[in-house]
């Protein structure tokens, strides 16, 4: 490929959409896609791998961003979330699995940057989903008031949208756009938008 330097692809979207699923998938399938591990101050889910995220404390977090360690970083419902400036290994891509918020901030850094806006089917599903990784009531009626706003205004800047109402078609839509943007640079073209 005549290109210098990895693609970055952002997948991003609300809460309960199924981002951190769809992205272990895709680099599990993908050896030329390296996941960038985000760092968050919130306590580790019960339901979460201990590798979901960097788990860091406040001020922790602070020192690093404050240090300019993180490509983007936001708070988001308290809690602090931050994407570390990446270095994958030579020959691969970078996934970034993040929110809104960090999707805005990537954009305006890497306006090159695939923005892949990732959709639950429905309200009803985002919080039953929600729930399924231990959220409660409170945390749910939050996420889905915010989310509704991410999906309006993520549609604005995403390249592509793909709605996760099955798991395998939703991972193979989001492979075929990482699949397609690395055909498009590699023969100089611009990616198609889904």
């Amino acid at each position: 490929m005549a290109r210098g330097g990895p693609l970055v692809f952002v997948l991003f979207g609300p809460g309960g959409a199924g981002k951190g699923t769809v992205a272990s998938r895709l680099v599990a399938d993908d050896p030329r896609l390296w996941l960038s591990r985000s760092w968050t101050t919130r306590p580790r889910r019960a339901s979460e791998p201990a590798d979901a995220y960097y788990f860091a404390d406040r001020s922790e977090f602070v020192a690093k961003a404050e240090a300019d360690g993180f490509f983007e970083w936001a708070e988001f419902l308290g809690n602090l979330y931050g994407t570390p400036v990446p270095h994958a290994p030579p020959g691969c891509d970078v996934l970034l699995e993040i929110d809104l918020q960090g999707a805005e901030q990537v954009r305006a850094k890497r306006p090159d940057a695939v923005l892949i806006l990732l959709a639950p089917p429905s309200p009803e599903v985002q919080a039953e989903r929600l729930r399924g990784r231990g959220d409660d009531e409170d945390h749910v009626a939050r996420r889905l008031a915010a989310g509704a706003s991410e999906l309006r205004t993520g549609r604005l800047i995403a390249d592509a949208e793909v709605v996760n109402d099955d798991l395998a078609q939703a991972t193979d839509a989001v492979a075929a756009i990482v699949e397609e943007r690395r055909a498009a640079v590699g023969g100089g073209g611009q990616v198609l938008r889904h």
